[in-house]
């Protein structure tokens, strides 16, 4: 497999990652966005990866990499909490929250981040090793 390959094909999963991190970063920060009607309310977005691969059409060896194919709404239910002081509840008292887990949200963004963390180490890598294969001609 090429260099070009290979810095391809960590590019495309740093680009992957960085779209989950950014729907990771709005679902937290629409985690306790109230409204008092079901329709308005936020609901928790993940994105949808695709594997492409690439069997030798456009380059001279086969390999894959990764596209983000849409980013969809999830379609857990909502929270409803009876909340009739608060000033977004309808005239039932309810207000909904979004069907965000923060928990399993963070869980991700530690997943993302150590998946791009090691397409940059894999990049790193790569660039050190064409640096050692131009110094094999200096000598």
């Amino acid at each position: 497999m090429s260099f070009e390959s290979i810095s391809r094909i960590a590019g495309s999963a740093m680009s992957a990652q960085t779209v989950r991190l950014n729907t990771i970063a709005s679902n937290l920060a629409n985690a306790e966005a109230a409204s008092g009607v079901e329709g308005d309310t936020y609901r928790a977005r993940k994105p949808v990866f695709a594997t492409i691969y690439d069997n030798g059409g456009s380059s001279a060896t086969p390999g894959a990499s990764v596209q983000v194919l849409d980013v969809v709404q999830s379609e857990e239910p909502l929270r409803r909490m009876h909340q009739p002081d608060h000033p977004l509840a309808n005239e039932a008292g309810d207000i909904y929250l979004p069907n965000v887990n923060p928990v399993a949200e963070m869980t991700d963004m530690m997943s993302a981040s150590r998946a791009f963390e090691t397409s940059v180490e894999v990049l790193t890598r790569t660039r050190q090793m064409q640096m050692a294969v131009l110094r094999l001609g200096e000598s």
